[in-house]
């Protein structure tokens, strides 16, 4: 499919954000990509425009029944003055497992990927430099047939816009406070919780707007059918290291398989630290926090990378995990990230995709 390119003219572009003070998703690139779709035609019309708001229908499908997915990754500069990216096909092929849980019509992930660096190729100047500063890259995919009634969609947008965001720890990785959510749940084995569907993402609000209110930055979510193993820390995946192993719960159908916790499990095996993804319940980890075995925790996602857990709270019981403070594996796979994705480190897994500008 060929993409045509309908440019602003320089002169009305908008300025750069200052790279001192970006902010996650506030700030947008001058253009976005569109791709439509109608049933018996397929994808079609592949088109880089100005970024700027457009028409729906009030009676959009996507309104009223929800088909909608997303995928969340980035563009580093590197040192060097290159631009990569980081692992990208496996957001694309994570998004066709969302599109295909939400009836949504599959995206040709090749297609996926070009099209996004001809976008990056035209927003090139708006990757920020600074260290720590990245481009997010936000594609997504929802119904816009106008009509009632419960069934797929005939016609959906795809679409990818790019924002251009600070580092998420302004003075470093610091320990993040966690409270266990015993009340409401996330998601079920059979439902949505492995994709990328906004719903996924709405009904974990109240969680954590209830951890929040209790002075908690994020909230763990145990599993919704028994209600005591260990799931997701609120955006992001979750690992423990109980005796010198790394653990973290195994995919079951309601966990999203996180790129980034896919590459944290990778260099710790390179590493030779015993891996072991499985059903871990709350009590154990207090269990192993009274006995002296639980030596970390951190969240794993694209935005944070490693979020160290320094507290955790469930019911009445309290651990500080490592001392409140970072624990040393966390903070050697966020170096070894981060230092792969700004190409300070070899990439040893052959994991960054650079973006060829010529």
């Amino acid at each position: 499919m060929s993409i045509e390119k309908r440019l602003l003219d320089p002169a009305s572009r908008k300025p750069k954000p200052d790279p001192e003070t970006l902010q996650f998703g506030k700030a947008f690139t001058d253009h976005m990509l569109v791709v439509e779709y109608d049933s018996g035609e397929g994808w079609h019309d592949a088109r880089i425009e100005p970024y700027a708001p457009f028409p729906m229908s009030p009676s959009a499908m996507v309104l009223h029944y929800g088909q909608a997915v997303f995928e969340g990754l980035k563009c580093y500069k590197a040192v060097d003055g290159r631009l990569l990216l980081f692992r990208p096909e496996l957001n694309f092929k994570r998004l066709n497992t969302s599109d295909d849980r939400l009836c949504i019509p599959y995206i040709d992930e090749e297609f996926a990927l070009s099209s996004l660096i001809e976008l990056l190729k035209v927003e090139k100047d708006w990757v920020p430099s600074l260290e720590g500063t990245s481009l997010y890259i936000r594609p997504f995919v929802f119904a816009t047939e106008s009509a009632l009634g419960v069934h797929p969609a005939h016609s959906y947008l795809y679409m990818v816009i790019l924002s251009p965001v600070g580092p998420y720890y302004k003075e470093g990785v610091n320990p993040v406070r966690i409270v266990i959510e015993d009340e409401y749940v996330r998601s079920i084995k059979g439902g949505i919780g492995f994709t990328k569907g906004a719903a996924n993402y709405a009904i974990s609000l109240k969680g954590q707007e209830k951890a929040q209110d209790s002075g908690f930055t994020q909230v763990l979510w145990l599993d919704g059918v028994e209600r005591k193993y260990i799931e997701e820390v609120g955006t992001m995946n979750v690992f423990f290291v109980i005796g010198g192993t790394l653990v973290t719960p195994a995919l079951s159908g309601s966990i999203l398989p996180g790129v980034t916790r896919d590459s944290c499990i990778a260099m710790a095996k390179s590493w030779g630290i015993p891996v072991e993804e499985r059903k871990i319940s709350a009590e154990e980890i207090f269990e192993a926090h009274e006995s002296g075995r639980l030596d970390e925790a951190f969240g794993s996602g694209t935005a944070a990378v490693i979020s160290p857990i320094g507290e955790l709270s469930w019911q009445d019981r309290k651990a500080i995990v490592s001392g409140g403070k970072t624990g040393p594996l966390a903070l050697r796979l966020y170096n070894e990230l981060t230092g792969i994705q700004y190409g300070k480190l070899p990439d040893k897994f052959g994991w960054v995709k650079e973006v060829t500008l010529d």
